[in-house]
């Protein structure tokens, strides 16, 4: 029915602990989808066991070394280092570079390249509280396709269901696989310099999508504050601000949530949804 990411422009602003608030706050189906994938850690609030772990895998080049004669025509084609050829020796692939393209094996005048599948990184569901389900994504060490594995925990998503998108920090190739699978974006901030700086590189990146987005504010001390004056004069709808509490960051810590300390924000939670239905005109 609804998908919203929540993402941020840096990280440790609060955006995971404004996915699991979420999660909790919504009555009937919710999927939340952690597609943080190099460091997903939703699950550390829900202590239940895994119901299924599924392979997410990529087609990686295989050179045949009889049939290579060491042209360099592969390498020539690869944008990413990921296949190279030295003088009279056969081509080399290092898979962790691979982007999967196929480019090489279509150059290859002597059929010497042909692909296989290679597991990257895993889908996790779990399944966390009655009508609520969390896919989690995680890239294996040492791959650097993030992306992939996001889109591959999108593609387990349920239509017929809310689903919160626990985005990955930053505003790279992870954020913009992520945030554009969404019909809505949260953009959690904190009232610093370092969180409107790196706030502007999300909301300008947003723009550039013509994606349909909000801000939070995480540890607000007061009404007014660098941030909330950047979102009026850039017309920016400010949907909610968190009080800076310490309580919060003790409940965190202890794998607590949001509405564990302060359960009169589900109300405000709640709130912000209807807020944010009314904007892109879906139901909740």
């Amino acid at each position: 029915m609804m998908k919203i990411a929540v993402a941020s422009g840096k990280g440790g602003t609060g955006k995971t602990t404004l996915s699991i608030a979420l999660t909790q706050a919504i009555s009937g189906k919710v999927t939340l989808l952690d597609c943080d994938v190099e460091e997903p850690n939703c699950h550390l609030f829900f202590p239940v066991e895994l119901d299924e772990t599924l392979p997410v895998t990529v087609l990686i080049p295989v050179v045949d070394e009889d049939l290579c004669n060491s042209c360099g025509k592969c390498a020539e084609m690869c944008q990413f280092n990921a296949i190279i050829c030295m003088d009279i020796d056969p081509a080399m692939v290092f898979p962790a570079l691979c982007h999967s393209c196929g480019g090489c094996a279509l150059v290859c005048e002597t059929g010497a390249i042909s692909e296989e599948e290679c597991v990257i990184g895993c889908i996790e569901k779990r399944t966390i509280a009655q009508d609520k389900t969390l896919i989690s994504g995680r890239l294996n060490i040492g791959y650097s396709l993030a992306p992939t594995v996001i889109r591959a925990v999108n593609r387990e998503q349920s239509d017929n269901q809310i689903t919160i998108i626990d985005a990955p920090p930053g505003t790279a190739c992870p954020f913009v696989a992520t945030v554009s699978e969404s019909d809505f974006t949260i953009l959690v901030t904190e009232p610093t310099k370092f969180g409107l700086h790196d706030l502007s590189l999300a909301v300008a990146t947003l723009r550039e999508m013509k994606r349909h987005f909000g801000v939070v504010i995480n540890r607000s001390e007061q009404a007014e504050n660098m941030v909330t004056d950047y979102c009026q004069q850039e017309n920016i709808p400010v949907l909610l601000q968190i009080p800076a509490s310490r309580k919060i960051a003790e409940s965190y810590s202890r794998g607590g949530s949001l509405l564990d300390v302060m359960p009169e924000m589900k109300l405000d939670l709640l709130a912000m949804l209807k807020q944010i239905q009314a904007m892109i005109g879906s139901k909740i």
